[in-house]
């Protein structure tokens, strides 16, 4: 890179493109299986029951087996969880799910695991199993949890909708569903461990989050924390499953009993069984607008089921109830989403935490209104969309980096040449065309809670500068960015700054990789830690160049004098010096973004510092005697405040794009069905349309340089933009995803395009 002060912006190589295209980087699932004992775990057989025994005898005198323990093993408190510690590791007295944990085995071979795992009997007394929200909610229903089977209730409530109703001209009610999804990532969960020469318990784990897993370990083993180490291996996707606890807890529990190398990995049946799902919402909303398209009034009443555990449950209703209405101002809004215990998979995060969901029954409220008062579906969206100085559902005053009409007028020009070409040239009598419009907001963090992030910057006496932050990537390419963030600062190329991540031992937290969240919060924490270091070293310039601070500049690996520029000085001459006087070359750096607690029963707050915003168009294809849907091109502007690396934020859309395509017309995960790959589909190269992803950036004041967030803004407005363009190509809208064959022939038949003869 020719100008390192220009890092910020760039398309540098990513710090773990080589080793992952040469194959060179190791998975937990690569490490040679016979250097570790070989853990299996015995899942329930039951939905919901109570636990009288398990006998395990019979699996200690399988030969090649080291141990086999339950819940009465544990020495610590046998509960986890990120929000509300309700799941435990190994269930101790009923299970509450066929997902739950019984009995761990460890074993020299997989062969000798299985066995045992098969041999391992448990006697259980069986309740009710309730498998819908619905069947939890009904009187007199069996609980799940001891405090019941409601997670929890999250409003907004905004003047008074029921009145505002009354004057609305286009008033349009509807429900809409949205099913569980697998999160499919390349690599199973999966982790290996050992004890170090300290008695320290080493774990290697694929994971978003290694310092909550530090602190889950901890707590469950009942030891203190530098008895326990989390170090992030190479981790293949997660998108949001594995914020959860896979397979530490019991790698922890095997090092803490056996004292000997030992390694899980999931099998994909497991993982499917196991691994969190994303929420299935039904979702009912009624809105109301004036007859100029204005929005007057939303209500919503939305329910998620989110399994046998809350996982991420409360932050998912949380962000539901947000976004509920889109990125649109609202005049009066009563908002509702109840989060309910069940007893399938638990349901946590998956990218977007409940916007997706929402998002398929906003964006189609907004083009039946459109249809209703005779209007463009762009030119609705424009008319209500959000602006510096909107006031949001939560009584939120949006000043700043409010990038949605940018988004809506970039999209403008395809949209209107696809309508006015594309779509009214069919390419043939059975293929319908169509083109729908998608938009989104989504707050960059947490929901109105503290969710800081630390980083450490360190530069040797040579110059040698590292940087240790807690940041999980997990293929996002964060390393890389953090790098270039602190490379601008510092005026270096990025390449030149060792990295140490997600290591519990030698890195502080960096919170979760989740809500789009580490660029923004953890960018800062790195922006605030190399800003510290270069405050240090330009004092030191200062006496060396005799010039005052503000004319200094730090740029190709020196601090140089703005006005003389051939006056400067190497950082690595600098570091020598603060070293030898016995100054500090090394800082924490510490962001939490500003935000205000909702109140509990209006949603009133400040949720989210920032928003990201976007708006996409597709192009589809529709037969209408098969159901087939071919998206065939999907045009994406997306406000990120500031691109740090373009085209990892391309790819990030690209591949949002891909999953949104899922969601829309293929993906759903049956609870008691879906057993692994071949009963669940996703979309191939052959599914994936021509994707047109366009960069919005308008600058976030409080960001690094600028900079939000787009991971999960990328995969939020594709599906209510092809379910939209399917309606416009039928006349017809469907309710319910995944638009099937079967979905979309009702939609045909209930258009008229063709009809079935029953016969005599």
């Amino acid at each position: 890179m020719k100008d390192p002060s220009k890092a910020v912006g760039q398309n540098i190589h990513r710090f773990d493109a080589r080793g992952k295209l040469t194959g060179e980087t190791l998975f937990c699932a690569d490490l040679p299986a016979e250097n570790y004992l070989c853990l299996k775990v015995l899942r329930s057989s039951r939905h919901h029951a109570v636990i009288r025994d398990i006998h395990t005898s019979a699996a200690l005198e399988i030969p090649g087996v080291k141990g086999v323990f339950t819940a009465r093993d544990i020495p610590g408190k046998n509960l986890m969880g990120i929000i509300n510690k309700d799941q435990p590791l190994l269930a101790e007295d009923k299970v509450r799910s066929m997902a739950d944990a019984v009995a761990l085995v460890a074993a020299d071979t997989e062969a000798a695991a299985t066995a045992a795992i098969a041999a391992v009997k448990v006697d259980y007394e069986a309740l009710p199993a309730l498998l819908t929200p619905e069947e939890a909610l009904a009187q007199g229903a069996e609980n799940i949890h001891e405090k019941g089977n409601t997670l929890c209730r999250r409003k907004v409530k905004k003047g008074d909708a029921d009145s505002a109703f009354k004057t609305c001209a286009s008033v349009i009610e509807n429900t809409y569903t949205t099913p569980a999804i697998e999160h499919n990532y390349l690599e199973p969960d999966a982790g290996a461990g050992y004890v170090d020469g300290d008695g320290c318990l080493t774990i290697y784990a694929s994971t978003q989050n290694p310092h909550y897993d530090h602190k889950e370990v901890a707590g469950l083993l009942d030891l203190p924390d530098e008895k326990v180490r989390i170090i992030m291996a190479a981790t293949g996707g997660g998108f949001g499953s594995k914020l959860d606890l896979n397979v530490q807890g019991f790698i922890g529990l095997a090092l803490y009993h056996l004292k000997m190398p030992v390694r899980y990995v999931y099998s994909r049946e497991e993982a499917y069984l196991a691994s969190s799902k994303r929420h299935p919402f039904s979702i009912k909303i009624k809105t109301g607008t004036d007859r100029a398209g204005c929005l007057k009034a939303v209500k919503i009443r939305a329910v998620c089921n989110t399994g046998a555990y809350g996982s991420y449950g409360m932050a998912v209703a949380s962000r539901a109830a947000v976004v509920g209405m889109g990125p649109y101002a609202v005049e009066t809004a009563d908002i509702e989403c109840l989060a309910v215990y069940t007893n399938t998979t638990f349901c946590g995060a998956m990218r977007g935490f409940g916007a997706p969901q929402m998002a398929l029954a906003h964006e189609s409220q907004m083009d039946l209104h459109a249809l209703d008062l005779g209007m463009d579906p762009w030119q609705i969206r424009h008319l209500n969309g959000f602006r510096a100085g909107s006031e949001t559902a939560t009584c939120q005053e949006l000043k700043s980096s409010v990038g949605f009409l940018k988004c809506l007028e970039a999209i403008r020009p395809y949209y209107d040449d696809a309508l006015s070409g594309w779509a009214t040239a069919s390419p043939s009598p059975f293929i319908r065309r169509g083109v729908g419009l998608g938009a989104m907001w989504y707050g960059i963090g947490n929901t109105g809670v503290q969710n800081p992030s630390t980083a450490r910057i360190e530069m040797d006496k040579d110059g040698r500068v590292s940087l240790f932050t807690g940041c999980a990537d997990i293929g996002q390419g964060s390393t890389t960015v953090l790098a270039q963030i602190a490379a601008q600062v510092l005026g270096i190329p990025p390449g030149e700054i060792k990295m140490v991540v997600a290591d519990t031992r030698h890195t502080t937290s960096a919170g979760a990789t989740s809500a789009s969240r580490q660029t923004y919060i953890s960018g800062n924490a790195v922006k605030d830690a190399a800003e510290k270091l270069k405050k240090v070293l330009l004092t030191e310039a200062v006496n060396t160049l005799k010039q005052a601070r503000i004319f200094l500049r730090l740029e190709n690996g020196a601090v140089i004098d703005a006005d003389h520029p051939e006056k400067k000085t190497g950082l690595s001459a600098l570091a020598r010096r603060i070293h030898d006087k016995g100054g500090s070359l090394s800082w924490q750096g510490y962001f939490d973004p500003d935000t205000i607690p909702q109140d509990p029963e209006t949603g009133e707050g400040v949720p989210y510092a920032t928003y990201a915003f976007a708006c996409q168009a597709a192009c589809v294809e529709v037969d209408v005697l098969t159901g087939q849907v071919d998206v065939k091109k999907v045009i994406a502007a997306h406000d990120v405040g500031k691109a740090i690396h373009p085209e990892q934020v391309k790819g990030q859309i690209c591949g949002g794009v891909a999953m949104g395509v899922g969601f829309a017309t293929m993906e759903e995960f049956v609870h008691g069905s879906t057993a692994s790959m071949k009963d669940y589909h996703v979309p191939t190269i052959s599914d994936m349309p021509e994707v047109v992803p366009i960069i919005v950036e308008d600058p976030e004041p409080s960001g690094p340089f600028g900079a939000k967030g787009v991971g999960e803004p990328a995969l939020i407005p594709t599906a209510p933009a092809i379910v939209n363009g399917i309606a416009q190509a039928l006349g017809s809208r469907i309710y319910s995803l995944p638009a099937s064959l079967e979905k979309v022939l009702d939609a045909s038949i209930r258009a008229g395009h063709f009809t079935i003869k029953e016969e005599d």
